[in-house]
């Protein structure tokens, strides 16, 4: 409730009346206290409080203080007892969402976005592109795990020229505040630019640079393996260091944009990957995206180009 819905009462209360206080103890004298504060006054804290609206709620007891300056002393009262039932409801919702967290079957508090785009053209040039991607993540006291899936086809005039397919696991373990430890497992595919099969196992460390309503930033690093299956016929293991980020921007309440990236260096070949995003919320849980990928590949085969990049637009189901 607006404060000025509390006003007019505020300022009728001209003459203290006795009230009682049953809220917490006081070191002040209950018949002082009772005689400082008008009970119409009173009633309006009371009426505030009961509304639920924490704002409203203090900015009526802020202007009781400057209309019954007398009455300073029981309106603090007032607000140490409302601050502490407020504290200890607070406190009992997150033992009790705790509880249930950590009692929660595997299979449960999943969430995630479903994104699907397609596009046709015919004339001079025939094309047909589809795109599907898959994402979740599910977070626990300790441990969180996100899923990813994607699968890119493109066809131009009857030939394939794009096949990509990428899914991947990430368990983080939560280390102290924003410091934890992480596990990847992760599957390529894209012999456009090289390879058939690419199988990663790695670990590392990230942190949660910013982690605020409207910005996060994670960096994350660590070694990794990586088996990898070329369109040559060679299969060949390396070691490598991988690097990555995950930005995410909430600009409005439904305009968000993204980057994330990902590095991977190795004795002679490596790899790199950004996508670059701008989510619109559309209704409900239907969302809109314009997106930018790259993909560099280091050591392809000659005559391709190590530089594949892709723009669309796709619609994203949350749930």
């Amino acid at each position: 409730m607006l404060i000025e819905a509390y006003l007019p009462a505020l300022m009728l209360a001209a003459t203290p009346l006795p009230t009682t206080l049953d809220v917490v103890e006081s070191d002040a004298e209950p018949s002082a206290l009772a005689a400082a504060l008008p009970e119409p006054a009173r009633r309006m804290i009371d009426t505030a409080i009961a509304d639920g609206d924490a704002k409203a709620a203090a900015a009526v007891m802020d202007v009781a203080r400057k209309s019954y300056p007398q009455a300073v002393a029981e309106i603090d009262v007032i607000e140490a007892a409302w601050r502490h039932r407020l504290a200890e409801e607070k406190a009992r919702q997150e033992a009790e969402a705790l509880r249930q967290l950590a009692s929660a079957p595997l299979f449960d508090n999943w969430k995630g976005q479903v994104e699907l785009g397609a596009s046709r053209s015919t004339g001079n040039t025939s094309n047909f592109g589809l795109y599907g991607a898959f994402s979740a993540q599910r977070k626990g006291i300790d441990w969180s795990h996100k899923l990813v899936a994607r699968a890119d086809i493109q066809r131009t005039n009857g030939t394939t020229t794009t096949q990509r397919v990428l899914a991947s696991w990430q368990p983080n373990y939560v280390v102290q505040d924003r410091l934890y430890g992480f596990g990847l497992a992760q599957y390529e595919h894209d012999r456009f630019l090289g390879y058939e099969n690419r199988y990663t196992l790695g670990g590392g460390l990230g942190y949660g640079v910013i982690d605020s309503s409207a910005v996060t930033l994670d960096l994350e690093g660590g070694p990794a393996f990586r088996l990898t299956d070329f369109t040559a016929g060679a299969t060949e293991p390396t070691l490598a260091g991988r690097a990555s980020l995950d930005f995410a921007w909430k600009i409005t309440p439904t305009l968000q944009f993204s980057q994330k990236g990902s590095l991977f260096l190795e004795s002679e070949d490596g790899s790199a990957s950004a996508l670059t995003a701008l989510d619109t919320k559309l209704i409900g849980s239907l969302k809109a995206r314009f997106s930018y990928n790259v993909q560099y590949e280091r050591g392809t085969p000659p005559g391709v180009d190590p530089v594949d990049t892709l723009s669309r637009a796709t619609l994203i189901y949350s749930f």
